[in-house]
């Protein structure tokens, strides 16, 4: 029987200490083995792993804690209220950065369209192109047509009028 923990990284257990941190190797495995379980749901349940929690994460663990409290102390109202406020607050958020991510994309494409029929200077991995913005796509990340080929449209560094 555990009688007491020794440290952080040791339990006492009877006359015996016991390590209770994971070698560098037995990391490595665990690793391995999280790495090819995420794998796996992803070819075979077509499950993508998150590394961030959204509200649907936030609203099933509600859900969960609700299901299994203890009917004999249930969960007090202000804890409830103050949950559904953080989740409000998290839609809301959530919300509000869908906004202004199509925000973004109409300025972005607004801007593009202001270069249409101009001369622009690309600059692309160190390389300086010239040349007169023939077309213009619409949408998140616009694209510019200069002399046949697609550039985007963060890549223009000078605009001349002519």
């Amino acid at each position: 029987m555990v009688s007491e923990i020794a440290s952080r990284s040791t339990l006492q257990v009877g006359p015996q200490q016991i390590s209770n941190t994971f070698s560098q190797s037995e990391r490595n495995r665990i690793d391995e083995q999280v790495r090819l379980t995420n794998l796996e749901n992803k070819q075979v349940y077509g499950r993508e792993t998150k590394q961030v929690m959204d509200k649907d994460d936030f609203l099933k663990i509600l859900i969960a804690q609700l299901q299994n409290q203890d009917p004999t102390k249930p969960m007090e109202d202000k804890e409830f209220i103050a949950q559904m406020a953080q989740f409000s607050s998290l839609e809301q958020m959530t919300n509000l950065t869908t906004g202004f991510e199509k925000l973004s994309g109409l300025l972005n494409s607004g801007q593009a369209l202001g270069v249409l029929g101009k001369e622009v200077d690309l600059v692309v991995a160190g390389e300086v192109f010239s040349g007169k913005v023939s077309e213009v796509t619409q949408g998140s990340f616009p694209q510019v047509l200069v002399n046949g080929t697609y550039f985007d449209f963060g890549d223009i560094q000078r605009v001349k009028d002519l």
